[in-house]
């Protein structure tokens, strides 16, 4: 019987010896035969990589390794080199993490390379996960046995951008994420983009030199430059020159369009973009002009709007073009519903291998609104990977925006490898930020994707806002679904504080997708008011609570900017609560008649209705205002009947980069029968536009006076021009107003 024990040890050692024969026992109980070798020439880079390893093996196992030089090594212990100890051959970005023997090899072709080699390694053979800058998973391991290895990749998308201040203020979440830590690296700060205006200031040149700027109509404007001026080429050339000069380390410089469509139509300028095809055709020329005097340096220029389509002539090889992406639809992948974008990627595909992808994430109307176009991620970056673009620049909104965190992390993660299942990224990072209440979160996403999907008519834009979504994907019953999803993660994570606060921090877009439901009285449960027993009405007692939270959660969170026209959550929450004590006042023109004299435009179905519907506009011109394009507003107002009024009020909004400005004044009268009206008098706007005027903002015009009888009210607004100085400037303004309110 003996001898059958004996022997069945054996075979059970032997197996045992077999089967970790081949893996690299790097620990086990606290103890090692490893120690970390760096390259002996190495910069201080590659040392800070072991380092980095170092401190990830202590505090998964406890244990200390030694970190030495190729001149220090202990013959006895196995080796884990960090750098290319071998010199192999490697092509630019590539990473490589491979065994041999009982040795681990971890390089890379640059310094930071072999940084991301060490954090690739530790992720996808040790099950570290970095979701946040906050949120780390490193598992605890008495033993860590690693199976032979063999992996090299070279991320074919080779400069990564994701704009999020989550990078850009944390290096180690970037360089653990593998992507840049400013939004322009490389660059001149000065000169990132939109330079027309830097190199020939308005204020400087247009009243001397007109010639410089842009022919539209018969008009010179400075909005654009004139391409084909040889001094302007002169000053542009002297402008870069000069910024090379301050700036040695930068190796770019943008020479590119202002963020306007006013290009110049003088016949030279003309003549050339006809004969390219495109307005890019005079750009492109300009640029290679410039770019001729600096081979050594990269000269960037947008293809952006007027300018996406591909010239005809080929951009210098040093010249960068940057292709955007603004105009296209969300709701699904670029190459289904923004073909004509598609087709221009290509087309400067053919002309260069130098083109950088400036696509964009969220609605910067509304960083804090539901934006469901997670599902278009992966196809868009794959487009752009297929079409040999190697810089890509997702502009997400840098400030906090809804799900700030999946995004930034997901978004990361598809420009290292575009083929990622965004699926499995979703679920694991839900699972990994959220805890348990990952399934409900994740449930929300899924769901509001889905509702998108099935409305195939819906244009989710970056500049949209969640009221054109009322009857969509954010409907009443939807909005109702959410809510309880939300509900129930909050619930599940009651005893964790800090999980607590990710989900209220989560819940942000569903909970101002409520409060905008609201403002427009949607339905019952989504209204400003509720009807009190005896008939009167008071606030929403729901609202109120939601706004409560919404603001504590803002400020718990640093959250301080709604758009990025600089709208900041406190004006919001003050607006907001204007809107409440608005809606709670009595309101004789609610509900009466409006004619309009001057016709609207687009907005609100263009019905004048909307200015006693007892529905508040917000921030966003989409958001219940009735819009006049280039003309005065003019409305009368029917009260149905004789009676005494002593006030008139009605709000204007402001929205500067978008053309839309208050009224330069607004003026009131009053009649008995709509032919004979009697002037009350004219409110002037308390905030006449200038440059520096705020881009965002509600303006309510007020008039009290002594009280006089009548039946119509007649409201003027006039309309402010388009100033020269303005980047809109030779086209027409707009003024958008909501709710009349008289007593």
């Amino acid at each position: 019987m003996s001898k059958i024990v004996s022997l069945l040890l054996i075979i059970a050692v032997t197996f045992h010896v077999s089967c970790t024969d081949g893996r690299l026992q790097i620990f086990e109980n606290g103890k090692s035969d490893y120690e970390i070798v760096f390259m002996g020439e190495a910069t201080e880079s590659p040392n800070g990589s072991a380092e980095l390893l170092q401190e990830y093996f202590q505090k998964m196992g406890g244990v200390v390794l030694d970190i030495v030089d190729e001149s220090s090594q202990d013959a006895a212990k196995h080796k884990i080199y960090i750098g290319n100890i071998k010199g192999e051959p490697l092509v630019p970005h590539q990473i490589v993490i491979r065994s041999q023997a009982k040795d681990l090899f971890i390089f890379g072709h640059s310094d930071l390379d072999t940084r991301y080699a060490v954090y690739e390694f530790l992720e996808r053979y040790l099950g570290c996960k970095w979701y946040a800058p906050d949120a780390t998973h490193i598992p605890s391991k008495t033993t860590l046995a690693l199976e032979p290895m063999n992996y090299a990749y070279t991320p074919e998308i080779t400069t990564r951008t994701v704009h999020s201040r989550l990078f850009y203020e944390n290096k180690n979440f970037a360089d653990q994420q593998k992507v840049t830590y400013e939004s322009f690296p490389y660059y001149v700060p000065e000169a990132k983009v939109h330079t027309f205006h830097r190199f020939l200031p308005e204020e400087k040149f247009y009243a001397s030199h007109p010639e410089y700027y842009a022919l539209r109509g018969n008009q010179r404007l400075p909005t654009q430059l004139c391409l084909t001026n040889k001094r302007v080429l002169e000053i542009v050339k002297d402008s870069v020159a000069v910024l090379f000069a301050r700036n040695p380390e930068a190796s770019v410089v943008s020479v590119s369009q202002d963020d306007n469509q006013q290009y110049c139509q003088c016949d030279s300028c003309r003549k050339i973009d006809e004969e390219e095809g495109s307005p890019s055709g005079t750009m492109i020329r300009f640029v290679n002009e410039v770019a001729a005097d600096f081979p050594d340096k990269t000269i960037s220029t947008l293809a952006y709007q007027y300018t996406r389509k591909p010239s005809k002539t080929r951009p210098a090889d040093n010249v960068l073009v940057t292709l955007c992406s603004i105009e296209c639809d969300r709701a699904a992948p670029i190459a289904e519903k923004c073909t004509d974008f598609a087709e221009d990627l290509e087309g400067w595909g053919r002309l260069t291998d130098n083109v950088r992808i400036w696509d964009y994430t969220t609605q910067f109307t509304n960083f804090l609104a539901p934006f469901p176009n997670l599902n278009t991620l992966r196809p868009n970056i794959q487009l752009f990977r297929d079409n040999n673009a190697k810089w890509v620049f997702e502009q997400h909104s840098h400030n906090p925006s809804e799900l700030f965190e999946l995004r930034s992390y997901i978004t990361a993660k598809l420009l290292w490898n575009p083929d990622l299942n965004l699926d499995a990224l979703l679920a694991e990072f839900t699972e990994g930020y959220y805890g348990v209440a990952g399934t409900y979160i994740k449930a929300y996403v899924d769901l509001i994707h889905s509702e998108l999907e099935k409305d195939t008519d819906f244009f989710l834009f970056l500049y949209g806002d969640p009221s054109e979504a009322f009857d969509s994907y954010l409907r009443p019953e939807l909005l109702r679904r959410y809510t309880e999803l939300f509900d129930k993660a909050e619930n599940v994570v009651a005893g964790s504080p800090e999980l607590v606060r990710r989900v209220k921090k989560a819940r942000l877009g569903v909970d101002y997708a409520l409060l905008e439901a609201s403002r427009k009285n949607i339905d019952e449960t989504y209204s400003l008011m509720i009807a009190e027993d005896g008939g009167t009405k008071k606030a929403n007692p729901r609202v109120v609570s939601v706004l409560d939270n919404f603001m504590e959660t803002t400020s718990g969170h640093n959250i301080k900017l709604m758009n990025e026209m600089g709208f900041t959550v406190n004006e919001y929450g003050k607006n907001y609560l204007s809107a409440l004590e608005i809606a709670q006042k009595p309101n004789k023109a609610k509900g009466k008649k409006v004619v309009t004299l001057s016709k609207p435009k687009k907005y609100a179905n263009e019905d004048p209705l909307v200015l006693t519907d007892g529905a508040l506009g917000g921030s966003s011109f989409y958001a219940n205002w009735l819009g006049y394009e280039g003309k005065d507003m003019e409305v009368v107002l029917d009260l149905g009947e004789s009676m005494e009024i002593r006030t008139i009020s009605l709000a204007f909004l402001q929205v500067t980069n978008h053309i839309v400005f208050l009224p330069s004044a607004v003026s009131y009268s009053v009649s008995l029968d709509n032919k004979d009206f009697q002037g009350l008098g004219t409110v002037p706007n308390p905030y006449p536009l200038k440059k520096d005027s705020k881009v965002n903002d509600i303006q309510y015009f007020d008039m009290d006076f002594a009280p006089v009888q009548a039946r119509y009210v007649k409201i003027k607004a006039r309309n402010t021009k388009t100033p020269y100085w303005h980047h809109a400037a030779g086209l027409p303004s707009w003024i958008f107003a909501d709710e009349i309110i008289i007593n």
